[in-house]
């Protein structure tokens, strides 16, 4: 008698639970129910629901398992939690793949779109770059006349191997701090090199001579002083990513100047958004090699490792950014 009194109630207590838990509940799981169906037709607009619906569906069914509430509610829990979890994957899935899509087929091609302006910039660069390191070579004051005597010194001190050798040694910590601070240089100078174009692409090339002149004489100055292979196995790594990835926000700013100055049969507004929406794939991807450029200069080229080491890998990389823009997403038709 007692037993079956204590089932009775052990049975009140459960339905009073089981009506009190879906009372709670229900509103939520139809609502994300319908969410999924949204989803599912590819109807996004309620998208961010879904995660916090999903977190609060997999707790209630956490409960509903504890309490042993009613095996139809679990099994509908179950399936709902199911559904969500796919969803969620497969929108992560997405967004993975669409990234890898876009450094392995859109940017380069969008590089390659270009690839005059790209090229034309490259070879100003280097080849003014080139031409002042001689002049500077031949006449080591001429350097003074661009960068100021204090600065030089710093320069000098900065890739003095011997100097290096008794500082302090680099941390983590301060491994992690000048990775921020090279991303915040690197892309203050892409930025800048991308937006001064639409002053008609003047500041553009102004921004390109001037990286150029600094590189050529201070690379020619330090090579000179005996300092060259300090200063060469620095910059060989990260300078594949770096260097690149300015010259292609030179290229992007000056299809934004070349669109301010001869916008052609449209008006030059209408010219200029179909020029922003040409270069936005090249400054994302510019973007991204920026960031990884600041990892490599931050965490591998100040490493105490022999040059030879750093030279083999620097050809590595500037073999591998040659073959990613130059080949990557190529199709029969190209």
């Amino acid at each position: 008698m007692a037993a079956d009194r204590a089932r009775r109630v052990s049975g009140r207590a459960q339905g009073v639970t089981l009506e009190v838990f879906e009372a709670r509940g229900r509103a939520r799981w139809d609502r994300l129910a319908g969410l999924l169906a949204e989803l599912e037709r590819s109807e996004t607009r309620g998208a961010a629901e879904l995660p916090p619906l999903y977190r609060q569906l997999c707790h209630d069914l956490a409960l509903a398992r504890e309490r042993q509430v009613s095996g139809t509610l679990v099994t509908e829990l179950n399936d709902l939690a199911l559904a969500g979890h796919r969803l969620l994957y497969q929108a992560r899935t997405g967004e993975v793949r669409g990234i890898g899509r876009f450094l392995s087929i859109d940017f380069p091609r969008a590089v390659r779109l270009e690839w005059r302006l790209v090229a034309g910039l490259h070879a100003l660069f280097y080849g003014l770059a080139l031409l002042l390191g001689l002049l500077a070579w031949r006449n080591p004051d001429l350097i003074y006349s661009f960068i100021s005597p204090e600065s030089v010194s710093e320069i000098e001190a900065m890739y003095d191997a011997a100097g290096a050798a008794e500082g302090p040694a680099r941390t983590a910590g301060s491994d992690a701090t000048m990775f921020g601070f090279y991303i915040w240089n690197n892309v203050s100078i892409a930025f800048r090199t991308f937006a001064s174009g639409l002053a008609f692409g003047i500041g553009t090339l102004v921004s390109v001579v001037a990286n150029a002149l600094n590189l050529g004489l201070i690379a020619s100055h330090l090579a000179r002083e005996g300092s060259g292979e300090p200063f060469f196995s620095f910059v060989i790594g990260h300078g594949a990513f770096e260097l690149t990835a300015i010259l292609l926000s030179g290229a992007a700013g000056m299809r934004l100047g070349l669109a301010v100055l001869a916008p052609g049969a449209r008006s030059r507004i209408a010219a200029l958004r179909a020029a922003a929406l040409r270069s936005l794939p090249i400054i994302a991807g510019a973007a991204l090699m920026l960031v990884l450029a600041a990892a490599i200069e931050a965490f591998w080229s100040p490493r105490e490792i022999p040059a030879q080491l750093k030279y083999a890998v620097g050809a590595g990389l500037w073999a591998l950014v040659g073959v990613w823009l130059g080949a990557a997403g190529r199709s029969r038709a190209d």
